[in-house]
């Protein structure tokens, strides 16, 4: 069974960093898009980053530059690094995972861990 826990959150002021991981279990495929969304209050999930077979990268518009994805497959663990953080990055961020390689920003991932708060203010 699958199992995405993520840990790394908490508050930060503006310009400030963080980073978050995403431990993975029981999750051996061998094509695979892992990612991160985030959701804030009042609106909907949106993709931030992604990595894909081949460890192709994908971000959204709006993290572009300032956010880096990366992972580490001996420890099975997905990592995002998050600096020049923005009061609008506020919001519940979620790891997810799926064996289709094709999905890269798409909202359709199968597996999802639980969340993990940032909350950056000005």
């Amino acid at each position: 069974q699958v199992q995405l826990v993520e840990s790394g959150g908490g508050s930060v002021q503006a310009g400030g960093s963080l980073r978050l991981a995403c431990a993975l279990f029981g999750y051996s495929y061998s094509s695979y898009c892992m990612g991160w969304f985030r959701q804030a209050p009042g609106k909907e999930r949106e993709a931030v980053a992604t990595i894909c077979t081949s460890r192709s990268t994908y971000y959204a518009d709006s993290v572009k530059g300032r956010f880096t994805i990366s992972q580490d497959n001996a420890k099975n663990t997905l990592y995002l690094q998050m600096n020049s953080l923005k009061p609008e990055d506020t919001a519940m961020y979620y790891c997810a995972a799926d064996s289709r390689y094709w999905l890269r920003l798409r909202d359709e991932y199968k597996h999802w861990g639980q969340g993990t708060q940032v909350t950056v203010s000005s």
